[in-house]
């Protein structure tokens, strides 16, 4: 075996330990093993990258099974499978505000096939509710490719005598802490978008947590409650009803799939409280492999059937790649922990 073959990338597991085999008198053993440990990760990357994923693939999703996030990912699953002619599994990992599928996906193999489809609360927010979170969003994850955004609504049982977003701020100073508001739990996206609205507004309202958004949707359409930021996808049954009356938008810019007015557009200049959805990997996963999955991310999004699936949810497609993921996230990470902190919020 020559030395080029020894050295060159092309090299496979079993030559390397060949070549590292006719220096062994010389070299200490520890010295070997990590040797080894080397030429087996640089034939793996080498024939892992090429031909991929060499095994079923999967996606990590840190919610129960049946929630919107659901409705997405396993689209996205189907056709993955079918570019890749090989099957991708959405994993179920809830709890614990989602910490249990992230500390997974963290401690998982860097090799690609397993993913983790997040939100904003597992990587921006969380950081800044818990003190000790058994991951970090940055240093643990490989940034693969920034799925989309969409919005959360604000909605309010159709008792409460508003309109618009004016009217509800008006009526909100007028009634400080008598205007009731639920959300899907204590640090929850939506409770965070609530107490962004307040703080922006210089309003008080009571919050009043439940397990899931659906059970406080519930309440909200029986007057139990009179107002909540809920997804458009949880919502719209109720809407569509009449059970419930939506305002605006929280995003920066209107969506085409709602006819709603955002809630900046009502003078809270800057408010942007969307949900966004990004797929990651674990860290030490190569570079080129998170751009080579970006792309057929990419290419799946663009497809009828996914585009049909954003739309129902009303999430706007992005796509941007691991660089733009990156520079988002740290931005993100910043304007939550100042809301978290000016809230005064804390979960441990």
């Amino acid at each position: 075996m020559s030395a080029r073959d020894c050295a060159g990338t092309r090299a496979t597991a079993s030559a390397g330990t060949a070549c590292i085999a006719t220096r062994g008198a010389r070299a200490p053993a520890r010295v070997l093993a990590a040797a080894a440990l080397v030429v087996c990760a640089g034939a793996t990357h080498a024939q892992g990258t090429a031909v991929f994923p060499v095994k079923p693939m999967r996606l990590v999703l840190p919610y129960p099974p049946g929630g919107g996030t659901d409705s997405i990912a396993r689209p996205l699953a189907q056709r993955l499978s079918e570019q890749w002619k090989q099957q991708v599994i959405v994993d179920n990992r809830g709890g614990a505000n989602g910490n249990i599928g992230m500390e997974l996906v963290a401690k998982s193999p860097p090799d690609g096939h397993t993913l983790v489809l997040a939100l904003t609360a597992q990587l921006a927010v969380n950081p800044a509710l818990y003190e000790k979170l058994p991951y970090d969003p940055v240093r643990d994850f490989e940034p693969v490719t920034l799925l989309g955004t969409g919005p959360y609504v604000l909605l309010v049982h159709p008792s409460l005598p508003v309109r618009n977003v004016k009217e509800l701020i008006a009526l909100a100073r007028a009634r400080p802490g008598q205007i009731t508001y639920g959300s899907a739990g204590n640090g929850s996206g939506a409770h965070l978008a609530a107490e962004l609205f307040t703080g922006t507004t210089a309003t008080q309202m009571t919050h009043v947590p439940y397990k899931g958004g659906g059970p406080g949707l519930v309440d909200l359409a029986a007057g139990n409650i009179q107002l909540m930021f809920a997804t458009w996808l949880s919502s719209k049954p109720l809407v569509d009803a009449g059970r419930i009356r939506p305002l605006a938008v929280s995003t920066a810019r209107r969506l085409s799939a709602l006819a709603l007015p955002t809630v900046a557009e009502s003078g809270i200049a800057g408010f942007d409280a969307g949900v966004w959805y990004a797929v990651l990997a674990p860290a030490g996963t190569p570079r080129d492999l998170a751009a080579r999955i970006h792309g057929e991310i990419a290419r799946a999004s663009q497809h009828e059937e996914m585009r049909a699936v954003y739309a129902r949810a009303a999430i706007e497609p992005l796509g941007g790649g691991p660089d733009e993921l990156g520079r988002f996230l740290k931005d993100e990470l910043a304007k939550w922990a100042r809301v978290v902190r000016e809230a005064k919020v804390r979960l441990d």
